[in-house]
């Protein structure tokens, strides 16, 4: 099961599989499509997992056993990928709240996000090696996008496992939480994300031509949000 709450702006799509581990199944991406499309309107997005033992374990592999031809395996590989290129394209952030373990696909999803928060108890890697195959759902790409290709080979060929504080140091992870102030703190950091200006900041640091940075401001300034702002601090000056 995927859940979606939509509150004030703010977008939380939550993958709800506990007896799976909040594994990835193929109703489970029709079911992840459907949330992001719900969601379209969300000034930013979070996708987490339930509970507290797996963000997502990667596929499921009882269901995806089902599938032993290349044509089937590519089907299912170009499915998944085009669902975690919606969750990099999303126009608003995109926050991974890594609440359990990220493994193998769990963590090509987390590679979708613009920004991953960790719990400080979680561990996260691609170790698809270990069924002899490798990330199919683009996060190899971002993987070295994020920390070069020397290094995006050296997890992602060996299938090395980081605990929290190590991925963070790599740069797997931006930002890991005690896990006492995980939800309360990931929650804080989307709702301050879920602003005009902080899409349109990832449209910017996403690479845009000087002119286009510049036409963003324009339109961020005459916003009745930014005028509002600005009385407010102008009236708290007299």
């Amino acid at each position: 099961m995927v859940e979606l709450e939509l509150d004030d702006g703010l977008a939380v799509v939550t993958i709800n599989r506990p007896q799976a581990r909040n594994a990835i199944a193929p109703d489970t991406m029709d079911q992840l499509d459907k949330a992001i499309d719900a969601a379209s309107e969300a000034r930013a997005l979070v996708i987490t997992g339930a509970g507290d033992r797996a963000f997502v374990s990667g596929g499921d592999l009882k269901e995806l056993a089902a599938l032993r031809t290349e044509a089937q395996a590519s089907a299912m590989a170009e499915r998944m990928r085009g669902i975690c290129d919606r969750l990099a394209s999303f126009p608003g952030p995109v926050i991974a709240a890594l609440n359990g373990h990220a493994l193998g696909g769990g963590a090509e999803v987390a590679m979708a996000a613009d920004i991953r928060i960790a719990a400080d108890d979680i561990r996260i890697g691609f170790n698809q090696v270990s069924l002899a195959i490798m990330p199919a759902w683009g996060g190899a790409e971002r993987l070295a996008r994020l920390v070069g290709q020397g290094r995006a080979l050296l997890l992602a060929g060996s299938g090395a496992i980081l605990d929290a504080a190590a991925a963070e140091r790599a740069g797997l992870v931006d930002r890991v939480l005690p896990r006492a102030e995980f939800g309360a703190g990931w929650r804080a950091l989307a709702r301050s994300l879920a602003t005009a200006p902080a899409g349109e900041v990832k449209r910017v640091v996403g690479g845009v031509s000087p002119a286009e940075a510049v036409a963003a401001f324009a339109r961020l300034w005459v916003a009745p949000e930014h005028w509002a702002a600005a009385e407010r601090v102008m009236n708290r000056a007299k």
